[in-house]
Formats: structure tokens, sequence, C-alpha cells
């Protein structure tokens, strides 16, 4: 559906961690020591014996959507192929069940387990749709849909590792896909989709990592995800936990919709009249909870839909994650002991900011001391604090004629601790978690009667740590992310009525991660950048009647410890596929 925008390798252990941004943390750094439950993901155990497969070739000169992403690295062993459901069509918002069973042939631990879907749209018309598959009521993927035209029926592939959810896949139980669909005379585009879990045994050489124990839904709804309109909606089951946990975390998925959608455009509302802007500042937040106590930070990511600002940026590549949003974890270890504790919890998600529409899915992961019952522990330190309004600056001038110039400037920053202990079967466990995030949207304005332009340049950073000791020694992990963002937008009117929309957008997602505690440091990179412009032509109707200058790119760069280095980069010019190159980034020895 047409939517334009409408104005309305290693040196010392100290280098990495300033590489990674982390050296102000003040977590101490540990020597080696035996690896404990992996919050963030066991980096080195989880890359060993990995495979990284070369994915097809896209082919030059197509139309059809097209992404620069690695499929999963996989382990040697031959999996187990479950297919969750085969052709479903979606042309109504009524979700599909379908029953999962474990494979008799493959039984746990795995190795790996990955989700693989395929999804096709008929050619026609259509918006973009969200899109979720969940077992159990546990997210298993989330995403939405790629908008088709008339002649281009689109077509892709999406995977996601879900080792880690492993107890999930145990049992035979019923899941449900959902992608709610209008079709009618005008939304004609009917969506096909394809799912099925790979489950690779665990052999000698190939072993099972450490994954959660437990994996709970915070939303038992369709697809696992539940809407809030605004700051005070919050998702928060009360929920009967064991009483041996000796780690946590949980996995966030934070999805703009509606007033919602374009929220890194938004302005205050004292000038969102003026600037013919959506109101609520540019600033969204997740914030997680337990039993009412602050207890995370989920920053939102801007993920752009196929139909976000102007269709024709994201034919045929889509934006960073567009088709397969990656989730957010947040490190809930320090509440293990409050957690287990025998009584009913509350782990709370929403978004501060909220103003209308987020469909929000969170995942508890919980990893149990296996050689006790019941463990004990507290909560020591806690210094995050409830959401606080971000910093607002307004540098507006408003000409004779009506004309205004001038930025509007949004920031926020959070920099906490939160640390606790419990008491386990191997002796106590003492985790200090430390986050610092920084947000600033600056968004430049024209707006007259001839001209709007809006140019807004956003950053969000964010360098996590964890440090987990026991009395054998410690375990260190460490986050940093960046979520940059520019959004350059410029109308203009012509005597005659007509108008012309010109958009350039570049977006990227850039995660380093580093493991320290059980042998030599182990590290991944990822680094995924999209960036496309366009300019529509439109009549004094509103009707789009042509473009110009349309072009764009991905670059997809990954690179992690025991795993083959990976780096893509595909360009497009009208809509097809232009090139694409293959290891750029990447020293061969």
């Amino acid at each position: 559906m047409t939517r334009f925008f409408r104005r309305s390798r290693w040196q010392t252990v100290a280098t990495l961690l300033a590489g990674l941004g982390l050296a102000g943390l003040g977590l101490a750094v540990p020597g080696t020591a035996r690896p404990l439950w992996p919050p963030a993901g066991d980096i080195a155990s989880a890359a060993a014996s990995q495979v990284s497969p070369a994915p097809p070739a896209p082919t030059v000169g197509s139309p059809n959507t097209v992404t620069a992403d690695p499929p999963v690295p996989r382990p040697p062993t031959t999996p187990c192929t479950v297919e969750l459901f085969t052709n479903l069509q979606f042309a109504d918002f009524n979700p599909k069940t379908f029953a999962y069973s474990p494979p008799a042939a493959c039984p746990g631990p795995w190795a790996k387990v990955v989700l693989e879907a395929d999804f096709s749209v008929t050619a026609g018309r259509q918006f973009d749709r969200t899109a979720q598959i969940a077992i159990g009521h546990v997210n298993v993927y989330y995403g939405t849909t790629a908008e088709p035209s008339s002649t281009v029926s689109p077509s892709w592939h999406v995977e996601r590792d879900l080792t880690d959810y492993s107890p999930l896949f145990a049992a035979a139980q019923s899941g449900d896909v959902n992608i709610g669909n209008l079709v009618n005379s005008t939304y004609t585009g009917i969506i096909i989709g394809s799912a099925a879990l790979q489950l690779y045994p665990a052999a000698a050489g190939v072993p099972a990592p450490r994954t959660a124990d437990v994996v709970l839904p915070l939303a038992e709804a369709p697809g696992g995800a539940v809407i809030l309109n605004t700051s005070a909606d919050v998702l928060a089951p009360a929920l009967t936990l064991p009483t041996n946990i000796e780690g946590a975390a949980l996995d966030v998925i934070t999805q703009s919709q509606s007033n919602d959608e374009f929220w890194y455009t938004c302005v205050p509302n004292d000038v969102a009249t003026e600037l013919q802007s959506c109101g609520g500042t540019a600033f969204r937040e997740g914030e997680i909870t337990v039993d009412g106590t602050p207890a995370g930070v989920a920053p939102v990511y801007p993920w752009i839909f196929t139909g976000g600002i102007d269709p024709l940026l994201w034919r045929p590549i889509p934006g960073v994650q567009t088709l397969d949003f990656v989730p957010y974890r947040v490190d809930l270890t320090p509440f293990a002991g409050m957690l287990s504790d025998g009584k009913p919890h509350q782990v709370g998600l929403s978004v501060f900011n909220a103003d209308k529409y987020f469909l929000v899915s969170g995942t508890l992961l919980l990893y149990l001391d296996h050689g006790s019952r019941q463990v004990t522990g507290a909560l020591t330190e806690n210094t995050l604090g409830p959401a606080a309004q971000p910093a607002i600056t307004e540098a507006l001038n408003t000409a004779a004629d009506g004309t205004i110039t001038g930025t509007v400037t949004t920031t926020a920053s959070r920099r906490f601790t939160i640390a606790g202990y419990v008491d386990t079967s191997h002796g106590r466990v003492v985790s200090r978690v430390e986050q610092q995030l920084a947000f600033s949207n600056v968004q430049q304005f024209l707006v007259s009667t001839a001209q709007y332009v809006q140019d807004i340049t956003q950053t969000t950073a964010i360098a996590a740590g964890t440090q987990t000791r026991t009395g054998a020694g410690v375990r260190f992990a460490a986050r940093r992310l960046s979520y940059p963002l520019t959004v350059d937008i410029s109308l203009a009117f012509n005597a005659d009525g007509s108008a012309s929309q010109t958009t350039t957008i570049d977006q990227a997602f850039d995660a380093k991660d580093l493991a320290l505690g059980a042998g030599p440091p182990a590290a991944r990179t990822v680094a995924d950048s999209v960036a496309s412009k366009d300019t529509l032509l439109i009549s004094s109707a509103g009707a789009i009647t042509g473009f110009q200058d349309r072009h764009s790119s991905q670059s997809y760069f990954s690179q992690g410890t025991g795993q083959a280095c990976y780096s893509r980069t595909i360009t497009s010019q009208d809509g097809l596929l232009t090139a694409v190159a293959d290891g750029g980034g990447c020293v061969h020895h």
C-alpha cells in the first residue's frame, strides 16, 4: 500500500573493553574461570564446531525482495526437521494454529535449534503486515511482511537461532502463527507462509550448550504479543516460578505501530501543530520491572516497515531487520534470589511515552541450580529509577511570512547498577549488572507554503556489562550496541498543486559482544546497515505519478570466535537488484 510521508584479533583485555566502550563501567576484569550460565548468549561454546553455510546468491536484475542477512551457523550433525505449517494462506485476522511434537529421532539436548520460515505475498495491493509465530505462547519469530506491487509477488526467507529456548521444544504442545491481513476488492495481496524447526543432535565434539531450563511467555496471546497504548499500560502477569533460579533474562520486542510507527519523527506536543508532526517527543523506551521495581531498560529499535514513509525505498531491499526483528535481552540475574522465594512474582514490560499502539512480546528465560530445590538470596543494589522525561531544546524561528526554521533536540541518558546474590548448591553467586544508555534525536525543520523539510539525526548507544562471581572464579559478559538513524525528508510544492518528495534514509544495527572467564576471550561483531533514497512525483490530486533517483544498498558483516567471517553487500537501482559483493572486510588466511 502506498503511504508517502505526510506532513503532519586480541590485544589486552583493557583494550577490548575500551573498544566496546565499557572501560568506564567499573566492572572488575576477571581471569580464567569456570563458565557459568550465559545470560547474553554463550559466545565461546555456542560458536565452537559451527559452520556458516553460504547463502544462495540472489539474482541480479530481479525485483524480488532481497536482504544481505546471513543464515544461522549450523553444527555438522544432521538435523531432524519438524514442519510447523506449510503453505498457510493469510487473508483475514484469525490466527492459525498448528501442533508441535518433538522429533523422536533427535532427542535433546540439542547442539542447535533453528527456525526457518518462508513467506510470500501475491501480486496486487497490500499493506505491510505484522508476522508472529509462537509455540506454547512463547514468541519464536517476529517480523513484518514485504509489500507487493501489481507486477511483483515478493518472497523471502528468514531464520532465527532458538537454541536458548531448547526446553520449549522438549514437549508436544500447540502453536500459532498470527499474520492479520485484510483482503478485499482493494487490498488483494494474500500472504502465504511455511515454517519448520531444525533440531541438531549433540555429538562428540559438538556438545549441547548450556541453555535456559525454563522458558515462559509474559503474554498468553496469539503470537505471544499484546498491545500497550500508553505509558501506564503494563504487561505484568503473576508468575509462579521455580525455587532454584540461578540466573534470569528477559527477551523483549517492542514494535511501534499506529501513532507510534514513526515515533522518531515526533516532536513535543507544544510545537507538533506548527511543525505538522506527531507529538509525544521523539523518545520511546521499554521499561522492565520486577514486582513493580525498575529492573531493566530495553531501548526501542527504529524498525521501518516496507510501507514506511515511501514504499519504493524498500523495494527490493527492506530496512534493517524489517522482516526479522532481533529481540533485546535484559539480564535479570540480580533478582534470582527474590524470584526463588516460592511466592508469585510479576515481571513487567511497558513502553515509556507510548502514544497509541505498541505491540510487545516478552520471553522469560530461567537458569536453574540443578543441585538444589531451594536457593536463597537478595537484591543488594539498584540505582535504576523510573523513566524520566527526556531533555528538550527548541530553537525555532518564525518569519513574517510564516516560514518556520530551526531545530528540535531530544536527549535522554541512563546509567545504572543492579546487583544481587543467590546462595546455591555450589556456593554464593554474586552478579552485578551495569549499563549506560544515551539517546539523541536532532530534527531540523523548514516549513513554508512551498516546502516542507524535516531532517532527522538520531543515535541510540548502549554499553552493558555483567559480572558473575563465585568462589571458583568470575565470568564477565559485555555488549555494546548502536542504532544510528538519519531520515531526511524534503517535500516541495509546485504552483499547479503537484509536488515531489525526496527521502533519504540510512539506518544501522551495530553490535559487539565480549565474553571472558572460560579460557581465551571470545568475541562477536555484527554490523548491518541499509541506505535508501527516492524521489516521489505526486500529482495535484495526491496520486503518485512516478519516481526518480531511486537506489538502495545493504551491507552485512559478522565475525565471531570460532566462526567464519561473513560479509555481503547488495545494491539496487529503480527497484531491481544491481550487484552482489561477498567477502568485503574479511581477511582470509
